[in-house]
């Protein structure tokens, strides 16, 4: 399967955790387990790529081809590993973006 036909959504965060979604070709995501999430190895190896850190952390029922990744603020995206420093410059550009102070 050609990963060109998997798209990307752009990052959003919360004040805990970062996310995305992964829209996968429907043909494809006939093919994965429809009752359990895909471990990193087997998301990986029908193609999805991005950096570490991320956990495939929810089934959209409705559209099973959408899936939903998440990671905590501040994960090094090449180690995989919350960096605390990370953590507070991302909780800062978050709570910046909407104001919010504390």
């Amino acid at each position: 399967m050609s990963s060109s036909r998997i798209e990307y959504s752009e990052k959003y965060a919360d004040e805990e955790n970062e996310y995305r979604h992964v829209i996968l070709p429907k043909e494809l995501a006939k093919t994965l387990p429809k009752t359990r999430l895909l471990s990193e190895n087997e998301w990986r190896s029908i193609g999805v790529q991005q950096s570490r850190g991320w956990q495939h952390y929810a089934i959209h029922r409705p559209e099973p081809h959408i899936l939903l990744f998440r990671r905590p603020l501040g994960t090094d995206p090449q180690t995989g590993a919350v960096d605390p420093e990370l953590k507070r410059m991302a909780l800062e550009e978050y709570k910046g973006q909407f104001g919010l102070r504390g």
